[in-house]
């Protein structure tokens, strides 16, 4: 309690003393940027470091839009602007000691968006899937394991290729992880494990009774991923579309007025606290939910074939990733 109090006495203390500006935004559009924290943020993070820090945080983005248009700009400017919040979010979560976040950049149902925008905005993810085989190194020395995941069948030809590359470069790095959804929506997701599934029980990979949860989780994708923690949208909009709806069943979800390019240190840090304040009612959900979940760990046959599915995928992302060569 006396924890909470002092967190509390220095954000007011802060609040106070200065007033943060939202709109000072590192003008270089790196994916992994400097430490800019000023002590007063070094120091509240700190307090906050005490308590239970989630390891894996979701984001849904949300807001670019409605931020252009109170900035009277672009459509496609707010969404560059979006893009440099994402990065400067990054890095504040690295700081914390979260080693795995999953961001929500483009939904299946963007596509109905008018084609100049859709347009824009893969041209706009062209850019920063360049960037991000620019800035491998630093990658590596981060230890940053990246993930794309969602529906490539949709995405335009001249994407996938940098998007195969981008996971084959980064995919034994272990520090810390970074799934992009992207062409995503939940509902999608399950249906193409569900298929993968139905191919399994077809090809006689697997039998009516190895179908479980498990399996179908890991059906999903070809790296696994730690249990999703903390999920945070911003924008006032209180609802998850479609944004891993299957993963956020034992979630403290985390919804702010704030748009997505004005989110600061400071409503990261409310995010933090409002998951540690229901971090005990969460920790009870899961414990009584794996009591009741049946260890499938040594059925060879299971992982056999989830094994398997992801070899598959992996040599389909080095087919892509071979016509930049």
């Amino acid at each position: 309690m006396v924890y909470y109090c002092l967190w509390i006495l220095l954000l007011r203390f802060y609040l106070q003393l200065c007033y943060f500006k939202t709109d000072q935004i590192q003008e270089t559009m790196a994916w992994v940027r400097e430490d800019d924290r000023t002590w007063i943020q070094k120091l509240c993070m700190n307090v906050l470091k005490q308590g239970p820090i989630p390891k894996h945080i979701g984001f849904i983005m949300d807001g670019n839009r409605r931020y252009a248009q109170k900035s009277a700009v672009a459509n496609i400017q707010g969404h560059v602007k979006g893009f440099e919040k994402l990065t400067e979010t990054l890095r504040w979560c690295w700081d914390f000691g979260v080693t795995e976040l999953t961001v929500y950049v483009f939904s299946i149902e963007n596509f109905k968006r008018p084609k100049e925008e859709v347009d824009g905005l893969m041209k706009l993810a062209k850019e920063k899937f360049e960037k991000l085989l620019e800035e491998n190194e630093r990658l590596q020395e981060q230890g940053v394991c990246v993930q794309i995941i969602g529906d490539w069948s949709l995405v335009p030809p001249g994407l996938r290729p940098l998007m195969a590359k981008v996971m084959i470069l980064t995919r034994h790095n272990s520090k810390a992880k970074l799934n992009v959804a992207f062409a995503y929506t939940s509902r999608n997701e399950i249906t193409r494990g569900i298929r993968s599934i139905e191919k399994g029980l077809f090809d006689g990979d697997i039998s009516l009774e190895d179908v479980s949860e498990d399996l179908l989780e890991g059906s999903f994708r070809i790296l696994p991923s730690q249990p999703l923690d903390l999920l945070v949208r911003t924008s006032g909009e209180t609802r998850l579309s479609d944004f891993l709806l299957w993963q956020s069943s034992e979630t403290v979800l985390c919804f702010t007025k704030v748009l997505w390019p004005e989110f600061t240190i400071w409503h990261l840090m409310a995010a933090m606290f409002n998951y540690q304040v229901n971090y005990m009612s969460i920790k009870q959900l899961k414990l009584v939910s794996s009591l009741s979940d049946i260890d499938s760990k040594e059925d060879v046959r299971k992982n056999s074939f989830i094994a398997d599915h992801a070899d598959k995928i992996w040599l389909q992302l080095e087919k892509e990733a071979a016509v930049l060569s």
